[in-house]
């Protein structure tokens, strides 16, 4: 089923653009405001009937008393206040709701809220987009141990792609949070900037699922624990390679704003592809080839009158009669074969 995820964005959220104060480059500040606002125009020019925003809670409401791995607002308004900033938007509830029941038929355990409050982390990014329409916020706990695996995260938005997609739902999914920073600590003013670099290119070629591989050893040393909410958007969205890839670095966070707005996953092209039906005479022909030692007797013999046995176009005869790899190859014939049956050939001929 092809998956109505239609785009997405994975933005930065630091309190600094708000409070915009005098440490803060303001032409940084600027920068990332205007592409967040590119985004967002692309993003509602695909008329998503479902806003989604994956974002950590900065050990505000999700601390003392309950600290789930994933919590879905379920209340039809969600409202917070962050630097002056007062935050309103609408809830789909009922898509909440159905949503926690197909993640429980899923296997995931999502906790819901009827109550959380919005902060900087979700109202900044939705701020930058411009986004108005009602939003589903999902929170992820990426601060305090233990937190989810980023294999559990990239399941969970891959659940969730599964279900809006169920649900006929055109989605735009938002990732609140990175890259490396240091709240609260020494390290503050040291981002992993060569870290980050490494791990975007990853993600700038389409290869989201690389998010993956990174444990809660290194999220924590690279200052990217936040990352979390970005396996849980990379789950949701695919592998497809984003349309916008813009690098901000601060002297205290690196600012990545990655944007994708291209509808589907984009077509791969790959080495070794499946077996077309309209090929699998040829390849039936070659296959016998590679591996029977009668009928590479009977090709030696009579290359035209081999391929005549089998009914395929006069153009599969002639690109097997003249052992045509190049061609069979670009015609969608899986190249192992035709390069195993000329292999045997041309070792019989030699002889």
């Amino acid at each position: 089923m092809h998956s109505t995820v239609v785009g997405g964005a994975m933005l930065p959220h630091a309190p600094q653009f708000f409070t915009q104060p005098d440490t803060e480059p303001k032409e940084i500040i600027a920068a990332v405001k205007k592409v967040g606002a590119e985004i967002g125009e692309k993003l509602h020019a695909l008329k998503p009937d479902l806003w989604i925003i994956f974002s950590n809670d900065h050990a505000e409401q999700f601390f003392h008393t309950s600290a789930p791995p994933f919590t879905i607002h379920v209340g039809g308004e969600a409202t917070g206040e962050f630097a002056g900033h007062d935050f309103n938007w609408k809830v789909p509830s009922e898509i909440g709701f159905e949503l926690v029941r197909r993640l429980y038929q899923e296997g995931f355990d999502p906790a819901f809220t009827s109550t959380a409050k919005i902060d900087y982390a979700i109202g900044i990014p939705l701020t930058h987009l411009g986004v108005t329409a009602p939003v589903l916020p999902i929170y992820v706990n990426a601060y305090l141990p233990p937190q989810p695996t980023m294999e559990r995260c990239y399941a969970f938005g891959k659940a969730i792609a599964r279900a809006v997609t169920a649900m006929g739902l055109r989605t735009a999914i938002i990732c609140s949070g990175g890259m490396s920073h240091f709240p609260g600590t020494d390290r503050y003013s040291h981002p992993e900037l060569d870290w980050d670099m490494k791990a975007v290119g990853r993600l700038a070629e389409g290869n989201l699922k690389s998010l993956i591989g990174y444990d809660e050893v290194e999220l924590d040393a690279t200052g990217n624990i936040e990352l979390r909410c970005w396996a849980c958007g990379a789950g949701a969205l695919g592998e497809r390679k984003p349309d916008v890839v813009s690098i901000d670095p601060s002297w205290h966070h690196n600012y990545m704003s990655l944007g994708w707005y291209t509808e589907g996953n984009a077509e791969t092209e790959v080495h070794y592809p499946s077996i077309k039906p309209e090929l699998v005479t040829l390849t039936a022909a070659l296959h016998g080839l590679a591996h029977e030692q009668p009928k590479r007797l009977a090709y030696l013999e009579n290359p035209a009158s081999y391929a005549a046995d089998f009914a395929m176009p006069n153009e599969h005869r002639r690109m097997l009669s003249e052992m045509d790899s190049p061609a069979m190859v670009a015609a969608g014939v899986h190249p192992l074969v035709p390069f195993l049956a000329d292999m045997q050939i041309r070792r019989l001929r030699k002889a």
